[in-house]
């Protein structure tokens, strides 16, 4: 996997993108990475500069991560932004001895409707490729979701870089992944982030895993939508590279600690 490093300091953080991004999804945070610290961002398997697998499944993508999470040769925190978050969850269950934490920004606990079109069996990849493929179907999108974004951010301009085919398949495996109740079990540190005006899903799914994961802490950032990493990034850098000491105080404001 194609991996971007940002900083050169001993404690190790590796970012996993969403649906649409690559390891630039990450850049925002790159100037708050703070001395003591490296950030790692990947390509998943298939997007950008990484090759795609021979076979799909989300264990197959999963493995790929936990490989090179392994390679590092430390435990490291993990960063999953979106559907990323989903996928580091796997992870976390394959290599728990090499991942002392994990940090979601705006995670998907279940899956809403608008998402469930995309996959319908019978107008599922219409509906997306219509959707995200099209240029003006994606500025319709973009400006329909106006609520859950600054005004100076898109989100669905990523898709106008992807490989469509892969975007799509990340997006099947997803829907075929199983439910957050399988990683009940794990015992693993988590912080969970999400926007303060982002979907409901994204806002109620922080809180649902919290209450699922003893210990956990989730972080409502003001005036975010679901981009957080843009439009709350020194709030959120406070989030990931401040606060992973357990006994530190709440870092902003707004922040809501579970459990």
């Amino acid at each position: 996997m194609f991996i971007k490093q940002f900083g050169v300091g001993p404690r190790i953080f590796f970012g996993l993108h969403g649906w649409s991004g690559d390891h630039r999804t990450f850049e925002p945070l790159a100037r708050h990475v703070p001395a003591d610290a490296t950030l790692l961002a990947c390509d998943l398997p298939g997007i950008g500069q990484s090759e795609p697998l021979s076979q799909w499944s989300m264990n197959s993508v999963a493995g790929e991560v936990a490989d090179a999470i392994y390679r590092i040769g430390q435990p490291v925190t993990v960063i999953g932004n979106c559907s990323g978050a989903n996928i580091a969850f796997f992870v976390a269950r394959m290599i728990p001895e090499r991942i002392e934490r994990l940090v979601t920004i705006d995670v998907f606990a279940y899956w809403p409707w608008y998402f469930r079109v995309f996959v319908n069996r019978w107008i599922g990849r219409y509906a997306y490729f219509s959707t995200f493929a099209n240029p003006m179907g994606r500025w319709l999108t973009n400006l329909s979701l106006s609520s859950k974004r600054s005004e100076s951010s898109t989100l669905t301009g990523g898709f106008s870089r992807v490989d469509h085919r892969v975007t799509y398949r990340y997006l099947t495996l997803l829907k075929d992944s199983g439910t957050v109740e399988q990683f009940r079990d794990l015992k693993i540190a988590c912080d969970l982030a999400y926007g303060e005006n982002s979907f409901a899903a994204a806002r109620e799914s922080a809180l649902a895993l919290a209450a699922m994961w003893p210990g956990s802490r989730t972080f409502a950032l003001p005036a975010a939508g679901h981009l957080p990493i843009v439009e709350a990034s020194a709030a959120l850098a406070q989030i990931i590279f401040c606060s992973q000491q357990r006994e530190i105080p709440c870092p902003i404001p707004a922040t809501h600690c579970a459990n």
